[in-house]
């Protein structure tokens, strides 16, 4: 058992990323559509290049989303609005009417006679008003619009023309009086009238929206059939037209059909396998060319998560409107790891991740093609993230190779561009906007994965910083050394193509382990007194040496990224303390050299490296007595082959022609620092 659990611990790293890798596939092919591939791949103008297809089964003709989207333009043009006819109102206006009549006309000054024509007329001309119906007049329909009007249980089509509206109440009022000719009361009849006619017919919109729902909802999604054996397109066809919408509607029932329960298994099989076979070629390419990112989990998994992540979007977009699907910033993805890691790993991670969404979206070559051009473009033209400038820079051109790409396409499927949908150009731009999004999601994932990017390499350069003001309060001889080692690394880092801003970073916090006894560094110390001189040699080594952990602690006290710490920790190495061991070799014979010896590890990238020779370089540099171009050439070659004789860099994935461009940087780098001129011959 106890050997089964050591087994166990000691693979635990790669247990884990077995158990992620599985994670990763079960989670894509559930994201995916629960739909079947259909097994011809076709495009709208090209040529069809399988063999002459006949139809395996009787299916129906889809109509396209055009003519679906006509249809139902069609319908709500025609549709009538629903008005309500209300009866209460109209015995209510007769009621008001009869009261009120008295109060407009006087019987006494009229005569009786006279009084009951008018009135009888002023009935007659209301029961003639709302026979047909009075509506508003602020209701904007055109004459010839057909409505129903519904009463009760009863449902009658009128046209909105022969409905009474209130602002042509004077009209109509005046044309029955002067028919009665009695248009010499026309006063006291717009006066009693405009007192208590009101509208009686009103828009029913609950009722007009759902009849229209009804309507729409039996809109036919096909029109005819095909026959099972009918020939659907020959070998070297064009693939348009009714071809076109044929192989269409073949490919939907073919999938519908081929999902179903006997199959369902074989399908999941064959998704399992496929994206297995591309997440396996992931961890092949990690582990073959990209060892250190395969052997930190905490890495691995960021990657599969952020392909996680937009394989989730895309499908989710998918199957909420397939027409939205450009709008997803895939770009997000290349961007975000070149940011972490390299170019090749960041597009790497792309092409599989836009192969793998090729199964669920449509046209699938032409949103692969679009895509992976997008993706190496983000790669050539993002760089240095902390400048804000070339971000936007850079989303600029991926959207507009996206506009050419697609412009392209649809030219080549349409032969014009009487067709051309600008929405799809609009939605390119919001990817653009989207895709900015990658800065704050940089931010983000530093926090949550405790990576490193450009970005916070930047504000940790700041020398205004809390903690490296605190080193030049405290040690500032350090300080300035510090100052001077990052120049010269990061002039290294550039000649060899490293990483110079990490490099720069990691020699300004590199001595931070100082500030606990700065007097017991040469650099701090501005008088003649020397504290080791009250030490044994042993004494003074542990301090010297004890610097390195110290600075581990302060770094992680002030929540210093772990990259940043690994300078620390390896810019000595395990070279030795070499000074304090001759002078107690001097005065004991019998001398271990490993208690005057860092406790390493030795450097392991290629910016430890440099860092380590930088500050040995720059350290040594100020005993130089006399310096000329002969002696910091010998200087420079005598310490770094030192450090190559003692192995320090075996680990650093450094070449010995890198190391003699170091050497040549800085050996001219100290002859700038010394001022020298070039030797004339006398």
């Amino acid at each position: 058992m106890k050997r089964f659990l050591d087994r166990l611990y000691s693979n635990q790293s790669h247990i884990y990323k077995g158990f992620l890798f599985i994670v990763t596939i079960v989670m894509i092919v559930y994201f995916f559509p629960k739909g079947g591939k259909f097994k011809y791949d076709f495009q709208k103008g090209k040529l069809w290049q399988y063999e002459t297809l006949y139809a395996p089964f009787d299916f129906a003709i889809y109509k396209t989303d055009d003519e679906i989207r006509n249809d139902r333009e069609t319908i709500r043009a025609n549709h009538p609005e629903y008005f309500t006819y209300d009866t209460v109102i109209r015995q209510t206006v007769i009621r008001d009417f009869r009261q009120k009549f008295a109060t407009f006309f006087d019987e006494d000054t009229l005569g009786s006679r006279t009084f009951n024509r008018l009135r009888d007329n002023g009935l007659q001309l209301l029961n003639r008003i709302y026979d047909k119906g009075v509506v508003q007049s602020e209701l904007d329909f055109k004459g010839d619009k057909v409505v129903n009007v519904v009463t009760g249980n009863e449902e009658k089509t009128v046209l909105y023309s022969s409905l009474q509206k209130l602002n042509e109440l004077e009209k109509i009022i005046n044309n029955y009086l002067r028919e009665q000719n009695i248009q010499d009361y026309s006063s006291s009849f717009y006066s009693l009238y405009f007192d208590i006619i009101r509208p009686n017919v009103f828009v029913d919109e609950e009722l007009t929206q759902k009849t229209l729902d009804e309507e729409l909802a039996q809109v036919t999604t096909t029109r005819g059939s095909v026959d099972k054996g009918k020939r659907i397109i020959a070998k070297g066809e064009v693939v348009e037209g009714d071809k076109y919408n044929q192989l269409y509607s073949l490919k939907r029932e073919y999938q519908s059909k081929l999902w179903n329960e006997n199959n369902y298994n074989w399908i999941v099989l064959g998704y399992v396998l496929l994206v297995a076979l591309a997440m396996m070629m992931l961890l092949l390419f990690l582990k073959k060319y990209r060892p250190e990112i395969y052997e930190n989990n905490n890495k691995v998994t960021f990657i599969f998560f952020n392909i996680l992540v937009m394989i989730f979007i895309t499908t989710a977009v998918v199957k909420f409107n397939v027409d939205y699907v450009y709008v997803v910033p895939l770009c997000i993805l290349p961007l975000i790891l070149k940011a972490f890691f390299d170019p090749r790993t960041g597009l790497f991670a792309h092409v599989l991740t836009v192969l793998l969404l090729g199964f669920i979206v449509p046209n699938s070559f032409e949103y692969v093609f679009l895509q992976i051009i997008a993706g190496i473009v983000t790669i050539q033209t993002i760089s240095e993230l902390h400048k804000r400038a070339n971000l936007f820079i850079s989303v600029g051109q991926i959207t507009l190779v996206y506009i050419v790409a697609y412009f392209a396409f649809h030219v080549i499927h349409e032969g014009n561009l009487e067709n051309t949908d600008w929405l799809i150009f609009t939605m390119f731009i919001l990817n653009g906007l989207a895709t900015l999004a990658a800065f704050p999601l940089i931010y983000i994932y530093e926090k949550l994965f405790s990576l490193v990017s450009d970005v916070s390499l930047l504000e940790l350069s700041d020398t205004n910083s809390k903690l490296l003001k605190e080193l030049s309060d405290r040690a500032p001889g350090t300080f300035h050394h510090s100052l001077q080692v990052a120049n010269l690394a990061e002039a290294a880092a550039n000649e060899i193509g490293a990483n110079s801003m990490l490099v720069r970073v990691g020699a300004l916090f590199h001595d931070i382990g100082k500030m606990s006894n700065p007097m017991f560094f040469t650099e701090n110390q501005i008088t003649s007194v020397n504290p080791h001189d009250e030490l044994s040699p042993r004494e003074s080594a542990a301090i010297i040496i004890d610097h390195v952990i110290e600075g581990i602690e302060i770094a992680k006290k002030h929540n210093l990224p772990d990259r940043v710490i690994d300078f620390i920790r390896t810019h000595h190495g395990t070279t030795m303390v070499y000074y304090f061991y001759k002078k107690e070799e001097e005065m004991n014979k019998e001398v271990n050299p490993d208690d005057f010896r860092y406790p390493g590890p030795i450097p392991f990238s290629r910016e430890t490296a440099i860092l380590m020779m930088a500050d040995s370089v720059e350290a040594a540099s100020k005993s130089l007595k006399e310096p000329t171009f002969a002696v910091i050439d010998s200087f420079v070659d005598r310490i770094i082959n030192k450090q190559v004789e003692d192995e320090q860099f075996l680990n650093a994935n450094i070449t010995f022609k890198e190391i003699q461009m170091i050497k040549k940087v800085l050996k001219q780098k100290l002859v700038n620092i010394y001022h020298l001129r070039v030797e004339y011959p006398e």
